[in-house]
């Protein structure tokens, strides 16, 4: 049998409505292609043809697709795919196009009811789409022919419990609920992610299928975090897929839009290389001022079976449990070695809780004793006014502690004075448990909290200056005369 060309079955389709409706039901790829080829200026890539077999495999039940700025990905799924979803195989009935905001929802709408009121041959292939009243409008489209809804929702609205006749949301499109700002800061990372898994996804079914789509703005953003669910497992047919303009192979994803190095050179020439590396290489570079890199954390396996020494634990204390106060933190370190082959573990220990005075002391208690096996390590506090209170309960319960004076350093200061040790690997940290401290570490100056940090630099410096060690490793040789205040 004579293979078709794509032309010849481009003019079939045209020219055969029967076929082309079956045609346009099974595929995605050819209802874009058909109804929606005035958004196609050149060659379809082959990431934007997995975008469309993503859509159309029933497996999927929620897709995570990042892609670079201007690869078409809210096209193909924030326009082309409900209506495919509702007019074609999968026959959806209720579509809830969530943004961060009303008005980028609407105009996702507004885009979708555009083409069910000019795309003449969608509307002679697929319609009428009759206008019905007080059914189309900024917020909500009815498709009565199909028996379906499009509505749209914003970040922080309520979604749970709404419907459609009998139908709960069965397709919702999340398309880009964080920026830059909203991802700033942990707290509000938090937010946007805990309305999704809260609100947004309980608002569907079992059948219901999620599709989020955006840029990559944080390592911790929503986008990352369900990355980290799907590669463990923990959500039921996810998959997640990222494109960046030029992949790890130096391969460009879109050649037929960006054919030559003049090309690509261009559009580099219009950004800033922090812009460029988020938007189009989905990359997210440290900021001039930021004090420790992602890039520089080690970690490790497991603990060495020589040279042990001693643990300790730092903690910075805040007695109060009011949503504004500060965290009460402990980290806790396993020092092996001395001079310069001394290297310090950080444990999977982390304390980082609002506690009231008696709840705080039990918890550093219950910690230092776990951590020694039994026997209680030493604990460091913070001497600074009451937390001298702190320190003197522990040693009469029989812990061991001392009190810290920072004196004149900044935490600026104290945690610049680690990085060196964290880039050379003289510090390590656990593959799992200690993921918030690192990210108050790289997020420092930004994040709202930073109690783990504190904690972290008071307990690396004392271990540092300890005196019972022979001698001073590295740099900290040069900096004791800074931190003379601390002793």
């Amino acid at each position: 049998m004579k293979k078709l060309t794509t032309e010849k079955i481009i003019n079939k389709l045209l020219t055969d409505r029967l076929i082309r409706l079956a045609t346009v039901k099974e595929s995605h790829y050819w209802f874009f292609y058909l109804y929606m080829n005035h958004y196609v200026t050149v060659e379809t890539a082959m990431f934007q043809r997995e975008m469309f077999s993503l859509t159309e495999d029933i497996k999927n039940k929620m897709m995570v697709v990042v892609a670079f700025r201007g690869s078409a990905k809210s096209t193909i799924m924030g326009l082309s795919y409900p209506l495919w979803a509702i007019m074609g195989k999968l026959e959806k009935k209720y579509v809830l196009l969530i943004s961060q905001t009303q008005t980028k929802a609407q105009t996702m709408l507004q885009s979708i009811k555009s083409e069910l009121e000019k795309n003449q041959l969608l509307k002679g292939d697929l319609g009428p789409f009759k206008e019905e009243p007080n059914q189309w409008g900024s917020q909500t489209l009815v498709l009565t022919k199909f028996n379906a809804r499009i509505a749209t929702a914003s970040v922080e609205q309520s979604v749970r419990g709404t419907r459609h006749n009998q139908y709960r949301p069965d397709l919702i499109i999340v398309d880009d609920i964080e920026d830059l700002q909203s991802v700033k800061t942990k707290e509000g990372r938090d937010k946007t992610f805990n309305w999704l898994m809260g609100e947004v996804i309980p608002a569907g079914d079992a059948s219901t299928v999620m599709v989020v789509i955006g840029n990559l703005l944080h390592q911790d953003s929503v986008i990352k975090r369900l990355e980290a669910k799907i590669n463990d497992n923990k959500i039921r047919g996810g998959v997640y897929k990222a494109y960046p303009l030029i992949d790890e192979n130096g391969v460009v994803l879109w050649p037929s839009r960006y054919p030559t190095y003049e090309s690509i050179e261009d559009l580099k020439n219009i950004y800033d290389a922090v812009t460029f590396n988020r938007e189009f290489m989905l990359k997210i570079l440290p900021a001039e001022d930021q004090v420790v890199r992602e890039e520089w954390i080690q970690y490790y396996d497991s603990l060495p079976p020589d040279n042990y020494r001693y643990e300790k634990m730092g903690v910075d204390l805040a007695i109060s449990t009011k949503t504004t106060a500060d965290y009460t933190a402990a980290v806790s370190a396993r020092v092996y070695g001395y001079d310069k082959d001394m290297k310090i573990y950080i444990l999977p220990s982390l304390i980082n809780k609002r506690m009231e005075f008696p709840e705080a002391i039990e918890h550093i208690k219950l910690s230092s004793s776990a951590i020694g096996g039994g026997k209680p390590i030493e604990i460091l506090v913070e001497e600074v006014a009451y937390q001298s209170a702190f320190t003197q309960q522990l040693k009469s319960d029989g812990y061991p502690s001392k009190g810290v004076k920072i004196g004149g350093s900044d935490k600026l200061s104290r945690l610049s004075m680690t990085t060196y040790l964290i880039k050379s690997g003289k510090i390590l940290f656990p593959k799992n448990g200690v993921e918030e401290l690192i990210r108050q570490m790289i997020g420092f100056g930004i994040e709202k909290h930073d109690d783990l940090v504190d904690a972290f630099t008071l307990l690396i410096n004392e271990i540092i200056l300890d005196k019972r060690r022979p001698a001073s490793f590295g740099i900290w040789e040069h900096n004791t005369k800074y931190y003379s205040g601390m002793r």
